[in-house]
């Protein structure tokens, strides 16, 4: 094959690659098949161009980091109770979550602004699927059963019966999954000054808004809140007083909704006491196991050693509901420093760009996944949603293309 068609089918492979890459955003919502399935077909992709065309690998800055966080999350199974389970979990997660990082990276061009308004778009029309399924369930009872409506204290909150999902497995995740998408709508809506383009990001800003409290998932409210709160206060404060316009109807229009924010400050709760905990049970699981913690995705197996609350076997802790808590439980103090590392790392990096010179598009992504991930981390000392394997790679997605495009 000479030069010209080893270049043309590079390119060609490439694009397929990023095209791979949209599809997958789109459907991390709604399949864990379908998108599990686009992450090895780009990766088919990669291989071919390897092959047929040129071999490419792009470094990044946090390759280091990933490194040490791949290396010790591994090394922590050797530690757990049930090595074969936490090494299959392992390089089921940490793998599937790292080949989604670097699919991003190889695949990505910012420079096409084509594309990345075509990504936008795809993410954009997930996200209205999502908010209108939401929607259905509050309103007509679709894709509810007993069992997922109880998810809070009836008797400290007698009004509130129904907390929507959508298409997540839980109000927490849904909540989780708007907070990012939020940031993103609010970095778009602040830099864009294109009329129509801010007309429909409103729209879609305040329908998921309202979506989020549907979930009353109290964290995930507050979290997204006060991190465009802060935003708009050092920033732009023109943007400050719509914000405190939408709160105000959100919460005049649902006094369960006021009820259950106000609770943080007022009320102590089932979830509340049970929060408060597993904190204390995953405190002392980490300075028993500092270094290579308990292993990775053992903590429901190691947290009945430890459970001074439940005092029994009937339910089973999955995680401590604290996103940095779990981290240094399960992979010791040194591997969740590594994963802090990538994961503040993406967040500054996202913020930095905005001094630079790139197109407003792509500073105006950056500055919206900035505010997810902010988001994210603020949500994450009360609740640890990445623990869902279609929210983290839609986080590590983002981190690849904010790398990606700081890089170029």
């Amino acid at each position: 094959m000479d030069i010209f068609k080893k270049n043309r089918l590079n390119n060609d492979c490439k694009r397929l690659m990023f095209y791979i890459v949209i599809a997958m955003a789109t459907m991390l919502p709604f399949s864990y098949v379908v998108s599990s399935l686009l992450l090895v077909a780009g990766w088919g992709v990669f291989a071919y161009k390897s092959f047929k065309g040129f071999f490419e690998w792009k470094r990044t800055i946090l390759d280091f980091p990933i490194m040490i966080f791949v290396i010790i999350s591994f090394l922590s199974v050797l530690v757990s109770p049930d090595s074969a389970f936490s090494f299959y979990n392992c390089y089921n997660l940490v793998g599937r979550y790292v080949l989604t990082y670097y699919l991003v990276v190889q695949s990505i061009d910012l420079k096409n602004i084509g594309q990345l308004k075509v990504f936008l778009s795809c993410i954009s029309l997930a996200l209205f699927i999502v908010v209108i399924y939401g929607f259905m369930q509050a309103f007509l009872g679709i894709g509810l059963t007993s069992e997922q409506i109880v998810w809070t204290d009836g008797a400290m909150f007698p009004g509130l019966k129904t907390r929507v999902f959508s298409t997540w497995q839980n109000p927490n995740l849904l909540g989780g999954y708007f907070d990012l998408m939020l940031g993103l709508m609010a970095g778009m809506f602040l830099l864009i000054k294109h009329k129509i383009v801010r007309i429909v990001i409103a729209v879609l800003f305040c329908l998921t808004a309202f979506c989020l409290t549907l979930t009353y998932a109290r964290g995930a409210c507050l979290s997204i809140a006060l991190v465009i709160f802060v935003y708009s206060i050092l920033y732009n404060r023109k943007v400050l007083l719509a914000l405190i316009g939408l709160a105000v109807i959100l919460l005049l229009s649902d006094a369960t909704l006021v009820d259950r924010m106000t609770s943080i400050f007022t009320k102590m709760d089932t979830s509340s006491e049970m929060r408060l905990a597993f904190w204390e049970s995953t405190i002392a699981m980490i300075l028993d196991h500092p270094l290579l913690g308990i292993g990775w995705g053992s903590y429901f197996m190691v947290y009945p050693n430890y459970d001074y609350y439940m005092q029994g076997n009937f339910i089973k802790i999955v995680h401590a509901h604290n996103m940095y808590l779990n981290f240094m439980a399960e992979i010791g103090l040194f591997g969740f420093a590594s994963y802090m590392v990538c994961f503040f790392g993406v967040i500054y990096k996202a913020f930095k760009a905005q001094v630079m010179k790139l197109d407003i598009l792509v500073k105006a992504m950056f500055l919206g996944i900035g505010l997810g991930l902010s988001a994210l981390a603020l949500n994450g000392f009360t609740d640890y949603v990445m623990f869902n394997t279609e929210l983290s790679m839609l986080v590590w997605l983002f981190s690849g293309i904010v790398v990606s495009g700081y890089k170029n």
